[in-house]
């Protein structure tokens, strides 16, 4: 199982709509993708379903069918996770729905972390219980291919949802704030990795079914805004020429590494088509797939056509990074 978080601290840098779409891309080029809500704001659900359908998932007596019902009986304390629903969004792309509620968990998961390191089973079971989760529903989805959703923090949520990640995507925008998401970022992920390394040495016996936690970084994609706040792209561009230097340096230490015309650790570039999102969003399908009977006319089918091409450059390019075959 190849399973990649998209994740960077800062919000508003397009991740959730990143995700989403690049999951229908995967499911477009034929493997079969399982994508995952980790966010307790649970975007990526609202994007992927209409209300009618989120409204069934979050009822007033508990949410069985959410992320946080797999879950509910290890943190309640009756037992281990269970195997989580899948969504089907379409014939490839299954999701496993989040939940505002996950953010109940936090302090557990907290808590929990630092007692790996003294060989504590529970310790063990709460922050391997995503990977456990999302590794079964995934062998059950057949997916080789697990994209993860998470908020833009570096909370114990999120922590526990990199160490279930064998890959990281960081999505950025040219501006200040990315630049500054991934200074905090790089420090962050290398700290989580050598943790769970040294905890994973303290393992209690019959305790195996755990995750590597490598978390290894794929790349940046950089999300482009023809204007943002008012200003025009030419106030970013000393932004974007400082991003390969800044990667470098706070992700991969590799601080003077010589950067060249093009970046090779910029994974893709994706243009803001800010006149399709919103057919989108009402068709409940990804941008590059609409036609004229979504809206989609004139202008804007030409639009469509670039953000196909766009968003299957992007797929590509994961895939042969991270090994995926076909």
């Amino acid at each position: 199982m190849i399973s990649i978080a998209f994740f960077n601290n800062k919000g508003g840098v397009g991740k959730t709509s990143l995700v989403y779409h690049t999951a229908w891309m995967f499911a477009e080029l034929g493997h079969s993708v399982l994508a995952v809500d980790l966010d307790p704001q649970s975007n990526l659900s609202i994007m992927a379903l209409d209300v009618e359908r989120l409204e069934s998932f979050w009822p007033d007596n508990g949410h069985p069918k959410t992320l946080q019902g797999a879950l509910d009986p290890l943190f309640g304390g009756t037992g281990d996770v269970r195997p989580a629903h899948i969504e089907p969004v379409s014939d490839r792309f299954g999701l496993i729905v989040g939940d505002l509620a996950l953010s109940r968990i936090e302090d557990d998961l907290s808590t929990e972390w630092p007692r790996c390191l003294e060989g504590r089973e529970r310790a063990f079971r709460v922050t391997s219980a995503f990977w456990r989760i999302i590794r079964e529903a995934a062998a059950r989805h057949e997916a080789r291919l697990v994209l993860i959703d998470v908020g833009p923090n570096l909370g114990a949520i999120n922590r526990a949802a990199l160490v279930a990640s064998s890959h990281v995507v960081m999505p950025v925008v040219p501006d200040l704030f990315s630049l500054q998401g991934l200074k905090n970022l790089g420090p962050a992920l290398r700290k989580w990795r050598t943790t769970w390394t040294k905890a994973l040495e303290q393992r209690p016996p019959g305790i195996d079914d755990l995750p590597a936690g490598s978390m290894t970084p794929v790349g940046y994609v950089l999300m482009l805004h023809a204007e943002r706040l008012g200003r025009s792209t030419m106030a970013y561009a000393k932004w974007e020429k400082r991003l390969p230097s800044t990667y470098r340096e706070s992700v991969l230490e590799k601080p003077g590494e010589t950067v060249g015309e093009s970046d090779p650790h910029q994974i893709s570039r994706i243009r803001h088509y800010r006149s399709l999102m919103p057919m989108a969003m009402e068709s409940r399908k990804p941008m590059f797939l609409l036609t004229p009977a979504d809206g989609a006319i004139g202008a804007h089918q030409s639009h469509v056509q670039q953000c196909y091409g766009d968003f299957e450059r992007l797929a590509r390019e994961i895939a042969r990074r991270v090994g995926l075959e076909g």
